[in-house]
């Protein structure tokens, strides 16, 4: 059989909201979640035996391939599909590691997706679901990539209708363990920092008739509540918002996910290009990409 390959595309959190933490320790959050321009490339060329390989600029720093999320998620789903046809997945690395934009979980998604048409299953099959929240938090929204809220640990889904927005995603390459952002925001097991109330009284996202502006000044209303703790962690979080603040055009920037990628918007993609050239040549060291998010 031929083999077939997908797109990991990158994951931005345009806003994160803390409820709360659960009596089991999971965090209660609400975020709209959008996806990039950018990506990973997952390929799986059907045989016997499962492995991965991996390549690209950024491979060395995921670690052992035994260990990735894209082999653990074919294992699970191998569990619950009988005489699942599988293979050998390689995988084109270029996303930034543990770096709030779901690199890892997006891989898992782009293996699940893989593996479905492989064995001629739905995304919709409940044991796709299933893999994809015991795989990772984030694994669920990327299975999809497309705009959405997402609530709870990540697995309640609601579709949202975003316009293009340029953007520039800017990471300095210092990875960021999710752990020790949670950690570093302090909450306890069973406490709330919202009520039910609240949650009931937020106002409602644009409609698919909104404009970016509309859409900007919706997202500038929120927040990320990781970022304050995100920069107890890695203070250079806080220099990668102020660098894109700095450039001409900004109209919101802020960290994705527990970070340590931000990113910024703009009106038009010509600015949202400058303003990357203007990092690029400010921090040479920091990965940097200008496209859209949708």
């Amino acid at each position: 059989m031929p083999a077939l390959s997908d797109e990991a595309r990158a994951k931005v959190n345009l806003t994160l909201q803390v409820n709360g933490r659960r009596a089991d320790g999971f965090h209660d959050l609400e975020s709209v979640v959008a996806f990039a321009d950018c990506a990973d490339r997952l390929t799986l060329t059907p045989g016997s035996n499962l492995e991965l390989k991996m390549s690209g600029p950024l491979a060395q720093a995921c670690g052992e391939a035994s260990d990735n999320l894209v082999l653990k998620a074919a294992r699970l789903l191998a569990e619950r599909v009988s005489n699942m046809k599988a293979g050998s997945f390689s995988l084109d690395k270029v996303l930034p590691v543990a770096a709030g934009i779901g690199g890892g979980s997006a891989d898992a998604a782009a293996a699940l997706r893989l593996l479905s048409q492989l064995n001629g299953l739905a995304l919709d099959d409940p044991r796709i679901i299933e893999v994809a929240q015991l795989t990772g938090a984030d694994v669920p929204v990327c299975v999809n990539s497309r705009c959405c809220v997402m609530t709870g640990v990540g697995e309640t889904l609601q579709p949202l209708n975003l316009p293009k927005m340029p953007c520039v995603m800017v990471n300095p390459g210092v990875p960021v363990a999710t752990r020790d952002v949670f950690n570093a925001l302090g909450l306890r097991n069973g406490e709330l920092l919202v009520g039910a109330t609240d949650v009931l009284l937020q106002d409602r996202w644009p409609d698919e008739r909104a404009s970016l502006e509309d859409w900007v000044e919706a997202l500038a209303a929120s927040s990320n509540d990781l970022e304050a703790p995100a920069m107890r962690v890695q203070p250079v979080i806080g220099k990668v918002i102020s660098a894109l603040n700095a450039t001409n055009g900004a109209w919101l920037a802020r960290m994705s996910g527990s970070g340590a990628t931000c990113f910024a918007i703009y009106e038009n993609t010509a600015e949202a290009g400058r303003a990357a050239e203007k990092i690029r040549r400010d921090h040479p060291g920091w990965w940097v990409h200008a496209g859209t998010l949708s």
